[in-house]
């Protein structure tokens, strides 16, 4: 059982062994672990968060590395939480993108936390804003999310960072099925990575293409946005073109800031992160305090029969929980 009252004084202090028994607590959903967060609450708000998603093998890693110098070099802290696959053996995360960013590790103003997806849709594991809510509280500036890169299903990453970076590269084959799966809607900035390969001035100007269609459908149904998304080209391996993907970064915060729309994505966020607590007490309490699983375990041979669906079998869960709460 952690102290749930040291381990929130020693992230306000900056304790960095703190900050990790805290984002352990949090991401392992030890006891006390929402008391912890409610307590990180108040000092929550101050970090701007950054989402890197895009396929597996377009170098997000190394960018996200070479962008991390970047912002060390203005001297803002950042931290990295890299959310790898999960061990098919431990439930662990793999801990490719954080082996593959050692070389940061010896700098005191950078943290570096992978997680395990743990089976979450879109690319992040469930509790992932939770654990950016505690980095913020300790005091980072830069909150940098790189999903695990599972192509269509990247879509999770608008509800977790002010502003979403897709990274792609030439020849990669799945740049139109990406811009195709609904990405091109919560990208805010497009980055062509690898852009000395053959392809790459095809990718960039394919990538303009559709977002000068979607500009020009937008235009008829709603006023002109506040921010045009850039295309960009980086080969990060040799650091070329990371510079004009941190200023894009931050041109796309103010102009968020500006237009009002960066507390409107926040109060979203917040609604949907409220929403989802909601529904993992309610979850949680159906199974555990009411009798459903004993409900579920005494059905299911009549749905392996046949005698009823297991949408039957649900409902009379549901409707006997529900009775017996009123009772």
């Amino acid at each position: 059982m952690p102290n749930i009252d040291e381990l929130i004084a020693g992230v306000k202090n900056n304790d960095i062994q703190a900050l990790a028994r805290a984002i352990s607590t949090v991401e392992d959903r030890r006891p006390g672990f929402e008391a912890l967060l409610s307590g990180l609450h108040p000092d929550v708000g101050s970090a701007y968060r950054v989402g890197i998603t895009g396929s597996p093998g377009v170098g997000k890693s190394t960018l996200i590395e070479q962008l991390v110098r970047a912002y060390r070099d203005t001297g803002l802290t950042v931290a990295v939480v890299a959310v790898d696959p999960t061990s098919p053996f431990t439930g662990g995360a793999l801990l490719g993108d954080r082996i593959r960013m050692k070389t940061l590790s010896s700098d005191d103003g950078v943290f570096i936390r992978s997680m395990a997806t743990r089976g979450a849709p879109g690319g992040l594991a469930m509790t992932t804003r939770e654990v950016c809510d505690v980095l913020d509280a300790f005091g980072f500036e830069r909150i940098i999310v790189e999903t695990v890169g599972v192509g269509q299903s990247e879509l999770a990453i608008a509800h977790t960072a002010d502003t979403a970076v897709l990274v792609m590269m030439p020849e990669s084959g799945d740049g139109v099925q990406l811009l195709k799966a609904g990405v091109m809607e919560i990208a805010d900035a497009y980055v062509v990575n690898k852009g000395d390969r053959p392809g790459a001035e095809a990718l960039m100007h394919e990538i303009r293409s559709m977002l000068d269609i979607r500009a020009s459908i937008a235009a008829d149904a709603a006023p002109i946005p506040a921010w045009n998304p850039p295309v960009l080209r980086t080969v990060a391996i040799e650091g070329e073109g990371i510079d004009e993907v941190r200023e894009a970064i931050e041109n796309h915060a103010i102009a968020m800031r500006e237009s009002g729309l960066l507390e409107d994505r926040r109060r979203a966020r917040l609604r949907e992160h409220t929403r989802e607590v909601v529904e993992r007490a309610v979850v949680q309490a159906l199974w555990q305090g009411t009798g459903a699983g004993e409900r579920l375990a005494g059905g299911v041979e009549e749905v392996l029969s046949g005698e009823r669906s297991p949408y039957d079998l649900a409902n009379a869960i549901i409707a006997d929980t529900l009775e017996t709460s009123v009772d």
